[in-house]
């Protein structure tokens, strides 16, 4: 008789991806440090002064790290960046401006203002890029968009949120302005005229400096849900809350998400261009959003940003399923009178963590 060898199950592995960002891991376990060790007194005046420096250095990084000479180049695809635009600081600010009719029977008025703020915080660069190059879609005008946005979302963010969230900013006052100019556009200017010569730096050094760039992100993040923990702000949001946020995020992303496809096929836009403007006009900056609402909202940041940490992590989750099923649809065939898009400058690598 012949022996019957035994049957070998595998042991099971573990997924190659998460279906989770780490970074959004990084700052769940960030927000748990400030619920369990807040800072207060002397501490929490020191993570406030670094928490500042923190927010101009990562200003100081973006201005240096935008190829102006690329943006320039993208210029000739003009209504595609405007439709980006228009989504980003015009559509989705509308959509907020409309949820005031959930409060307070679905979200608090806490709660409102910070589905307002996500709404008026500038497109990703990164994560547009990546999800743009996986479902084949226009790179190019997607890395110009994304720079676009990011540039006029340092000074029509700050000011929209002063303009449409009123005294929840403290207004739109000398001091606030003062504080905007100091903190984010100094900064920022500084880093565009000093990127001719540290430019190459930060290319050679690009993991380094994006450790730098998450670390100051979750300085941020402990300072300002630090100073809700003191303040007693937490109180108000409840589990219940916290679902129904979801749902309407939800609704938010889904209905963004079928604008920008089915707006940008009427007016006239290919099927490349669609998909840039798709994954370009329907996310928001997480790391763009953070920084300045720590300085719109000072010890009210921890309530703001929250719809926004939770929009980022939708967001990355929906539209990685989307671009995988872009990616396998026919190739349409340009037609004769239209040119190819204009290849890159240079090689363009998307980055492995989007943001």
């Amino acid at each position: 008789m012949n022996r019957r060898t035994p049957l070998r199950i595998p042991a099971p592995r573990l997924p190659s991806r998460l279906p989770v960002d780490a970074f959004v891991l990084a700052l769940l376990g960030t927000v748990g440090l400030a619920a369990l060790l807040p800072a207060s007194g002397a501490a929490a005046t020191v993570a406030k002064g670094a928490s500042t420096a923190a927010v101009a250095l990562l200003f100081f990084l973006y201005g240096a790290r935008l190829s102006t000479r690329e943006a320039l180049d993208g210029l000739r695809h003009w209504r595609l960046h405007l439709t980006v635009l228009a989504c980003t600081f015009l559509l989705f600010p509308l959509l907020g401006l409309a949820a005031r009719g959930l409060v307070p029977t679905v979200l608090t008025p806490q709660l409102f203002s910070g589905l307002l703020f996500l709404c008026l915080v500038p497109s990703t660069i990164q994560s547009s890029i990546a999800f743009t190059a996986i479902a084949r879609g226009n790179v190019p005008a997607a890395i110009c968009a994304g720079s676009f946005s990011s540039l006029a979302g340092i000074v029509l963010t700050p000011l929209l949120a002063a303009l449409l969230l009123g005294g929840s900013t403290g207004g739109l006052s000398a001091d606030s302005l003062l504080k905007i100019v100091l903190q984010l556009l100094v900064p920022f200017l500084a880093g565009q005229l000093l990127r001719r010569w540290v430019g190459g730096f930060l290319v050679r050094h690009k993991k380094i400096l994006g450790r730098v760039d998450r670390g100051s992100i979750l300085l941020v993040v402990y300072t300002a849900f630090s100073q809700g923990m003191v303040a007693g702000v937490w109180q108000l949001v409840t589990p219940a809350r916290l679902g129904l946020l979801l749902a309407v995020e939800a609704v938010l992303l889904a209905v963004m998400l079928t604008l920008t496809w089915y707006g940008a096929k009427r007016l006239g836009f290919d099927r490349a261009d669609r998909v840039a403007i798709q994954f370009a006009g329907s996310k928001k900056s997480l790391a763009a959003g953070l920084p300045m609402a720590s300085v719109l909202f000072g010890a009210h940041a921890s309530l703001a940003v929250l719809p926004l940490m939770l929009f980022h992590q939708m967001q990355l989750m929906v539209c990685a399923v989307i671009a995988r099923r872009r990616s396998h649809d026919p190739r349409e065939p340009l037609p004769a009178t239209s040119a190819p898009h204009p290849a890159p400058v240079g090689r363009i690598t998307p980055p492995p963590a989007p943001r």
